[in-house]
């Protein structure tokens, strides 16, 4: 089936420990994704960096001169890029230095997931489309770390992130050569360790069979699985690990790619370890990952509405009620939040994509409380700021923080030192969305959601009309609704007015 001409082209592109990998797709008529051009460059960017701590000069050169090609292949298909890098950029210290060369020489933003972000991306990768029913588990092991996923549909339930990988566990252990007896028990008791650590005891109502989704899974099950099946079962994979450890480094380059060679036995080591602790049966191997999952997000960002919205609308909930938020006030600023976005589309001009900044920055405006009352504004703004919300990157985290910051006290005027840092397009979205924030807090004042629902529509005289319907005496939210009245008028450039409803009038 023809692409529809009106599609823009989405790239991915994957700085992983192994490798660095490019995808170019677009989305056909039905939605499903047509590749266009992918590579794949193993100049192994986290070689030495779990060793040293710091990516070597000539490694970060090889990464750059890559992303400049992979940019320039992106700017001729006029591409939507989402570049992402995982374990071995998180644990560099010298990361900063080189997303800040990466921007400057190649024009790219290079966000550095969290392990929960990369995660939730590999998940959504692999079960694009899957029934919405449908229960699985997925193992991916990567240089650096693992993840594993447990999901129903396309939605991730339970993410985690290890601190496993077999380029890592190959340099602590110097596993390429030949892996003695006493060292792959050491080797084994290292990865039981760091699971019984970071995954529960016990998860309940596992499939039997994992999916596995990265090159090094493919390459283990595969040399274990009997005719080629594609899955294997925990005795094979525990019979690969002996055989591959006890197997000489030639020989192993000869049944594998020489990269892949050196790190096969630590990859095998977790697998084994992975499935034995999750009393699995067997692992079936999937042709996808993180590379499709950053596609298939730029896909559903494109559409705000996407029930996927959810699964960030559920992690903020989550992050609140770690912090005892007023959980009732908070969905509720959120509704109305989302009301008036949806009502003033044509005012505020502002992309869907940000739809879901505003949606979790009213979710979270008030965790601040936690720390301190009179400035929980600004302690908002440091913890969304570091949280760990699976869906957003770096930069649009710091985007929500700020609009969270803005819900209250100093209103978000450009010059106002909470703005800096902020292009003039951010600073803009970031204003407008504090905005509407601002008022629909107002409107939930006494934490009683008096306001059953809304509907803004353009008055007479061409400003903007609220007619709220209410269940209770709303004064307190009609008199600090009002102290925003001034703000709206700057920001948007129209007067609002309240109109009250009351329920059975």
């Amino acid at each position: 089936m023809p692409s529809h001409p009106l599609q823009p082209v989405l790239a991915a592109i994957d700085v992983g420990t192994n490798a660095v990998r490019l995808e170019l797709a677009r989305p056909d008529a039905d939605g499903a994704l047509e590749t266009l051009h992918q590579e794949r460059d193993p100049i192994r960017p986290g070689e030495g960096v779990f060793a040293t701590g710091s990516m070597p000069e000539a490694t970060a050169e090889r990464l750059l001169s890559t992303l400049r090609r992979y940019a320039a292949l992106c700017r001729r298909h006029k591409a939507q890029v989402r570049a992402v890098a995982t374990s071995a950029l998180r644990e560099a210290r010298n990361s900063p230095d080189i997303v800040r060369r990466v921007q400057k020489e190649a024009g790219l933003n290079l966000e550095v997931v969290s392990g929960k972000e990369e995660a939730r991306l590999i998940c959504l990768g692999v079960l694009h489309r899957k029934p919405p029913g449908a229960r699985s588990l997925l193992i991916d092991i990567g240089g650096g770390s693992t993840e594993v996923a447990t999901a129903v549909g396309e939605r991730p339930d339970n993410l985690w992130s290890l601190g496993l990988g077999s380029v890592r566990l190959t340099e602590v252990f110097e596993a390429s050569r030949v892996v003695s007896g006493k060292q792959l028990r050491i080797m084994r008791s290292f990865v039981q360790e760091v699971l019984s650590k970071t995954l529960p005891e016990k998860l309940p109502n596992l499939p039997r069979v994992a999916l596995g989704s990265s090159g090094t899974i493919n390459a283990v099950v595969s040399f274990a699985a009997s005719e080629s099946s594609g899955n294997a079962t925990v005795r094979q994979l525990t019979q690969t690990v002996e055989t591959l450890a006890s197997m000489p480094p030639d020989r192993r380059r000869k049944r594998f790619d020489p990269r892949r060679a050196d790190i096969i036995v630590s990859g095998a080591v977790i697998l084994e370890g992975v499935a034995k602790y999750l009393g699995i049966e067997s692992v079936s191997v999937v042709n996808r990952g993180l590379r499709d999952g950053i596609l298939v997000d730029l896909l559903y960002r494109q559409d705000a509405h996407h029930q996927d919205d959810h699964s960030l609308a559920d992690a903020a909930v989550a992050m609140g009620q770690r912090f005892y938020f007023d959980e009732k006030h908070a969905r509720q600023v959120a509704r109305l939040s989302l009301t008036l976005f949806d009502d003033l589309a044509s005012l505020h001009q502002l992309p869907l994509s940000v739809r879901q900044y505003l949606e979790v920055a009213a979710l979270l405006h008030d965790i601040g409380h936690a720390v301190n009352y009179e400035r929980h504004h600004k302690h908002t703004y440091y913890l969304v700021r570091h949280a760990d919300l699976p869906g957003l990157a770096d930069r649009e985290r710091e985007l929500v923080a700020r609009i969270a910051r803005y819900h209250r006290r100093s209103p978000p005027e450009l010059k106002h030192s909470g703005m800096t840092g902020l292009t003039p397009t951010e600073a803009r979205t970031v204003r407008k969305l504090a905005t509407l924030l601002r008022v629909a807090n107002a409107l939930d004042h006494s934490h009683h959601q008096p306001i059953k629902d809304f509907k803004a529509t353009r008055s007479r005289d061409g400003g903007i009309a609220l007619h709220l319907h209410a269940r209770q005496p709303v004064d307190l939210e009609l008199w600090n609704a009002e102290r925003e009245l001034v703000n709206f008028r700057r920001v948007f450039g129209k007067k609002l007015t309240l109109h009250v409803h009351h329920a059975g009038r």
